[in-house]
């Protein structure tokens, strides 16, 4: 990528905020790494109105002190209006690990300072490279089109200008800066770290440097499917509908295969279902109740729900909280 690293990162930060008016503060998150600090020197080289939140996790012994060098770093750069938060980081059971756990503290810090202050923007540091390791991670996991579409430019509140430019032009825009490493990107105990500096460099060594780009560029692919397709099961939901929790079953056959089992996805959840607890194979039970039904019973889903089959019928209803308990000794 030709030109200044530093105009690169500036003019990616413009395109980003194209649609907010320059007088629009906006939130930059920073870790004190090159990415982040990339990130608020594009915010105060474009003369935007940025707050900068430093987000201490407590997971170093001196982190107070690396939030504190952080918050120097995006004064030096001219992002003056800087906050440093400290948050608990909660790695016990069900927490997804320390990553997952340091990023639902992370997000809620951010959430909290844009609600305080009606922002309507936070900005994140990624890379394409950060967007390449993550379609790779989850592809690994048998993930569909809405999970291998990895991170968005814009969702929600949550933007990402940079996504689109190269690592090493980011922090090439932040080289005469003495930026932070985190010594957790480079612990290989961790999935990412190990797709960083083992997975994705073979893969790079094995079809050439456009490997990188070329996942990014299927994750913006995979984005676009996956909002046409959620879109037609949105409409299909209500075509299919015939009362309240109950849907026809031969309009459902009719349905492309990626569609139905969308359909099927957002009927369980409208039922009762949790939306982390409803499984692919969940899915496919109920699809099977539509295209391989020979009388089968009903599917036990989470949230004491069942789906069935009836009179030409997909059903789903509440299992009385006796009969669920019933089941449940019966399983044990």
């Amino acid at each position: 990528m030709k030109g200044d690293p530093r105009g690169i990162v500036r003019r990616a930060v413009d395109r980003g905020l194209a649609d907010l008016e320059a007088r629009t503060p906006v939130v930059v998150g920073v870790s004190g790494g090159a990415d982040s600090i990339a990130l608020a020197r594009g915010v105060a080289d474009l003369g935007r109105t940025g707050l900068a939140v430093v987000v201490d996790h407590g997971l170093q012994d001196d982190s107070a002190a690396i939030a504190e060098h952080a918050a120097q770093l995006c004064r030096a750069v001219g992002l003056g209006d800087v906050r440093v938060i400290s948050v608990q980081v909660a790695t016990g059971p069900g927490s997804g690990g320390i990553e997952a756990a340091a990023r639902a503290a992370r997000r809620a810090a951010l959430e909290s300072v844009v609600a305080e202050v009606g922002a309507p923007a936070v900005l994140l540091g990624h890379t394409r490279e950060d967007q390449a390791e993550t379609v790779l991670l989850r592809l690994a996991r048998g993930s569909g089109a809405r999970s291998l579409s990895a991170m968005a430019p814009i969702s929600g509140v949550w933007r990402r200008p940079l996504l689109g430019l190269p690592r090493d032009v980011v922090r090439e825009a932040v080289a005469d800066l003495d930026t932070w490493s985190d010594p957790h990107n480079a612990d290989e105990r961790f999935a990412r770290v190990r797709v960083r500096y083992t997975a994705l460099p073979a893969l790079v060594d094995a079809v050439g440097a456009a490997a990188v780009d070329g996942l990014a560029r299927s994750a913006d692919q995979l984005r676009d499917d996956a909002d046409a397709l959620e879109a037609w099961a949105d409409q299909a939901l209500e075509q299919c509908r015939v009362a309240e929790a109950e849907y026809d079953v031969e309009a459902l056959r009719e349905l492309p295969r990626a569609v139905r089992t969308r359909v099927l996805r957002r009927g369980a959840l409208l039922a009762g279902c949790s939306p982390t607890d409803l499984t692919a194979e969940h899915v496919d039970r109920l699809e099977d109740l539509v295209g391989r039904w020979h009388g089968q019973g009903a599917v036990d889903l989470p949230g004491g729900i069942c789906g069935g089959r009836e009179c030409g019928r997909l059903t789903f209803a509440r299992i009385p909280p006796v009969a669920v308990r019933r089941r449940q000794r019966e399983e044990t």
